[in-house]
């Protein structure tokens, strides 16, 4: 039964796309994302949990500092999620350092007005699809300076990145960039169990079970690669030759307060 002493009342969510919830859901339906997903967990411990998200999908971590940190302070939460620093790494001129300043300084900020808060570490895309193999080094580089401004600051850190099951196609949507509903769901359980909120565990580290059809291999996976290649990494290399952004004409989606729907099915 859900009950009223869970420590957090006001949970606010800064990040980009997959903060916004892209992949679970759509447009017409409305994106869940794990960040619903954990004020959701939330809400059904404390019924009057109050819940802002603020991501915009496209955003560098240094325009998730600049757009989103003073109007998350304002919101004066005493739970915040900040994850952002993908974007970052798909471009050209990647500087882990320059990404990790940003996350520090808003981790900084928001635990310095007494919020905890909760970040997490990225897997390497290799495991997802190998053409994304260069960008490995990039992801090990970012996840160290994550945990070590994490370490200054007392965040808490979702460690997303050391378990196999985090490769497992099943947990990414067709972009292979943004989790599936599957992911988000595991991304808001490893977030909760490393809070040690009511009810978590670490089976959000298990293995799925085995797919009813195997997953493609060697060469017979390249026309699913040539697919790939043509449906999603064409349109956002274009995007990036234009100067463009998915985020463009987008703001957030909950900007202020208000309350979770703690009913709804995970």
């Amino acid at each position: 039964m859900p009950g009223t002493d869970a420590p957090y009342s006001r949970y606010v969510a800064l990040g980009d796309s997959q903060t916004e919830g892209l992949g679970d859901g759509d447009e017409a339906t409305g994106l869940r994302g794990f960040a619903d997903r954990l004020a959701e967990h939330l809400a059904h411990h404390n019924p009057g949990l109050s819940y802002a998200n603020l991501a915009v999908r496209g955003r560098l971590a240094a325009q998730v500092h600049t757009e989103q940190l003073a109007p998350a302070l304002s919101l004066r939460p005493d739970l915040a999620t900040v994850v952002a620093g993908v974007n970052d790494l798909l471009r050209p001129r990647f500087d882990a350092d320059h990404a990790a300043h940003h996350l520090e300084a808003m981790f900084a900020a928001l635990t310095a007005q007494g919020a905890r808060v909760a970040t997490l570490t990225f897997p390497d895309p290799a495991r997802i699809t190998p053409l994304a193999r260069p960008l490995a080094p990039r992801v090990v580089a970012l996840n160290q300076r994550i945990r070590e401004a994490a370490g200054r600051h007392g965040v808490t850190v979702a460690e997303t990145s050391r378990h196999p099951v985090v490769a497992d196609p099943r947990l990414w949507s067709s972009d292979r960039l943004h989790a599936s509903p599957l992911g988000h769901q595991r991304i808001a359980a490893a977030l909760a169990h490393a809070l040690s909120l009511p009810g978590t565990d670490d089976t959000w580290t298990h293995p799925l079970p085995p797919p009813a059809t195997p997953v493609p291999t060697g060469w017979r996976a390249a026309p699913g690669e040539l697919r790939w290649t043509a449906t999603f990494l064409g349109p956002w290399l274009t995007r990036r030759l234009r100067g463009r952004s998915s985020g463009d004409g987008h703001t957030a989606k909950r900007p202020d307060l208000g309350p979770v729907d703690a009913r709804r099915p995970s």
